[in-house]
């Protein structure tokens, strides 16, 4: 203290003045630990590890689910080749780990604490066991059904119409899937044909087999009213044969004898509920799955995806879930529809079907990046196949922002399939749309190419020449837009754009005759268009549901 009064001294510093340079040194050496330690705080963490099964081996495609305590944030991974699988820029909390993978029982590790700057290695262990469950309840609940007037639209009449007709090109897409997995098609060798088949059941018709062969492979060649008296006779050959009974009740359905239909499935239930008939809850999700099919055909849509829901609880297939999300989807379920497809993801990552209608539902729900993400996500599980890429280019020629997955995904399915003329179409589109401008000659050119090759491919498609009839409009070309517009309308006489446009392109050169005969012929395409839509809406019935819980957001994830 004696040498400290001397130093103020030289430097002829009061006593006050002394006081207050300690308490500004005190505060900014204060200062410097806060922020230290809001750094430290801040340093994000990282946890890794490997997915292994009980041989120790490496399990790839696993999808791994961190969640925060407390919090509504779930992060997801999947291990590589190697079973590997890694989160980084993690915050400090209290974590819990969750591992689940096709063909084996989940696994789960927590709650852990994960600290500023630590990089954690947690191993998980899968063992072999019957396929994951829908792991919790969901968190929804349909009451009903309604007529579809009251649904509301978002967007221009365009965009409403391109949700309503990809909800049921995404119901198509289970008609063509596996609902006949279990029971598939007849043996297609040579000496199983069909002629052949009929020829032996009809020269032995009190053979059981024979005229169950034939039976089956009617109905796989959608020849149901055929199979049904073959099936019939196999029936009171041996009333109490599982496969026969299940196969006729399919006939029954696909031949629009609903009641009948109805009727085998039930007793067919019955007797599977009853102790000691050794059928598995896989049979009877089959029937389940098969009750849903005869309601939603027969105009009993809420019973119909209660069916669908019973069948994914008792055998959580893909199949299954595929279907009750698209049953979900197309009775405008949004939300509902959202959450199935989205477990159904975690639960068959390799799905693409799967994220093909998780990408329609995010559409239906207005989160347009969302949709092209998974519908990318879609195209990369099987780059050769078109389906996810025509679902794409659906939405993107009718959205005037194009997200960047979208671009790099079309350009690619116009390379790998460059005689697909919607593969030329769509690509073009995308391009027009971020396009820089009228100056942009590179970006017009290329435009100018595909949609001349999309419509050399296919003469019939009336957007093609829609488009190229737009491009030449902006070149003040109006000769060659009107010229193209006329081969829109021959191609496609119900495209109402091609008469507004035409209508347009007659005024600029100053027809004004022709410019409102197409005027005309536009507004009469739309009303009728329009009234097609209330129509179809007053007859399709739209689920009234409830959310409920935590689960229940409809935003999309961050």
């Amino acid at each position: 203290m004696r040498r400290l009064r001397v130093i103020v001294e030289q430097f002829g510093l009061s006593a006050g003045r002394v006081s207050s340079c300690l308490l500004a040194l005190f505060a900014v050496l204060v200062l410097m630990m806060v922020q230290a330690q809001a750094q430290t705080e801040a340093a994000p963490a990282t946890l890794q590890g490997s997915v292994r099964d009980s041989k120790a081996r490496p399990v790839a495609g696993a999808t791994v689910y961190l969640q925060v305590k407390d919090g509504r944030e779930t992060l997801t991974a999947r291990s590589d080749v190697e079973g590997s699988y890694r989160f980084s820029g993690l915050r400090e909390g209290i974590y819990t780990l969750r591992v689940e993978a096709t063909g084996y029982s989940p696994a789960s590790i927590g709650p852990c604490v994960i600290r500023p700057k630590e990089s954690k290695q947690l191993d998980l262990t899968l063992e072999a066991g019957k396929a994951p469950e829908f792991f919790d309840e969901p968190e929804f609940t349909v009451a009903g059904v309604t007529d579809g007037t009251n649904l509301g639209g978002h967007g221009s009449n365009a965009v409403v119409r391109t949700k309503e007709s990809l909800a049921r090109d995404i119901a198509s897409l289970s008609a063509s899937g596996d609902k006949q997995s279990s029971r598939g098609p007849a043996d297609s060798s040579a000496d199983t044909t069909e002629s052949s088949l009929r020829a032996t059941a009809d020269r032995e018709p009190r053979d059981f087999a024979a005229n169950q062969r034939v039976g089956k492979l009617l109905v796989a060649h959608g020849k149901a009213g055929e199979a049904l008296a073959y099936l019939d006779r196999a029936s009171q050959l041996r009333p109490g044969d599982y496969e026969n009974s299940y196969l006729l009740a399919l006939a029954y359905a696909d031949a629009g004898q609903y009641q009948r239909a109805r009727t085998r499935a039930h007793d067919l239930l019955t007797v599977q509920e009853k102790p000691g008939q050794g059928r598995t809850p896989k049979d009877q999700a089959e029937l389940h799955h098969l009750l849903g099919d005869i309601e939603e055909k027969s105009g009993n849509p809420l019973e119909a995806v209660r069916e669908y829901q019973r069948a994914a609880e008792l055998d959580p297939s893909e199949p299954h879930f595929f279907d009750w999300g698209s049953e979900l989807l197309l009775h405008r379920a949004v939300e509902p529809a959202i959450e199935v497809l989205s477990k159904g993801n975690r639960l068959f990552p390799h799905s693409a079907r799967m994220l093909v209608g998780l990408g329609v539902a995010w559409y239906s729900n207005g989160a347009n990046d969302q949709a092209a993400q998974r519908l990318c996500e879609a195209s990369d599980l099987n780059p050769d196949d078109a389906k996810a890429y025509l679902f794409l280019g659906k939405i993107q020629s009718v959205e005037t922002t194009q997200s960047e997955c979208s671009s790099e995904h079309l350009a690619r399915f116009v390379k790998l399939q460059p005689t697909n003329a919607l593969a030329n179409y769509y690509y073009a589109v995308n391009l027009w749309k971020r396009r820089k401008g009228p100056d942009d000659a590179e970006s017009l050119a290329q435009v100018e190419s595909l949609l001349k090759k999309s419509v050399a491919l296919d003469p019939t498609l009336g957007a093609g020449y829609l488009q190229l009839g737009v491009l030449y409009s902006e070149r003040k070309d109006f000769a060659r837009a009107i010229a193209t517009y006329q081969d829109a309308i021959q191609a496609s006489p119900q495209l109402e754009e091609a008469h507004y446009r035409l209508a347009q392109a007659y005024k600029r050169t100053g027809d004004k005759v022709k410019a409102e005969q197409e005027l005309q012929l536009y507004n009469q395409i739309s009303k009728k268009k329009d009234e097609d839509v209330e129509r179809e809406r007053r007859e399709s019935r739209q689920f009234v549901y409830t959310l409920r819980g935590p689960g229940s957001s409809s935003q999309p994830p961050e």
